[in-house]
């Protein structure tokens, strides 16, 4: 997340055996983000920790999130939604140019379902 920076290890195991996970209940005041330093700097501010610590921890709960998806297994958050994989088929596409038809392979894609929590946040 903070740069070229890679996790020491190229897969971060889970401290927790379940696939579940609990969000803190707090809320962070926030007009906006739009880099990943903002994101670091209200976490740090609102926990009460250090700049590093806190990108430590964005970096190792993002490649957390990421090894279990990659490896197939959805990730729940309670209260804020859940990270699984699809599959998409192969597919007759159109050139937009020219319009010839062409071939487009079967792919694997991310899917993010937002949480009752995040959605009556959203609606507020």
């Amino acid at each position: 997340m903070r740069g070229a920076k890679s996790p020491k290890s190229p897969e971060i195991r889970p401290t927790l055996s379940e696939k579940r996970f609990f969000l803190p209940s707090f809320r962070l005041s926030l007009d906006k983000l739009t880099e990943p330093q903002e994101l670091i700097d209200a976490v740090a501010s609102e926990v009460g920790i250090a700049k590093s610590a806190a990108g430590e921890t964005i970096d190792a709960f993002l490649a957390t999130v990421t090894n279990a998806v990659v490896k197939g297994d959805p990730v729940q958050l309670i209260g804020f939604g859940s990270f699984s994989t699809g599959a998409r088929a192969a597919r007759t596409g159109r050139n937009p140019k020219t319009g010839e038809a062409l071939q487009i392979a079967a792919s694997k894609t991310v899917k993010f379902t937002a949480g009752k929590g995040f959605k009556d946040a959203v609606n507020q």
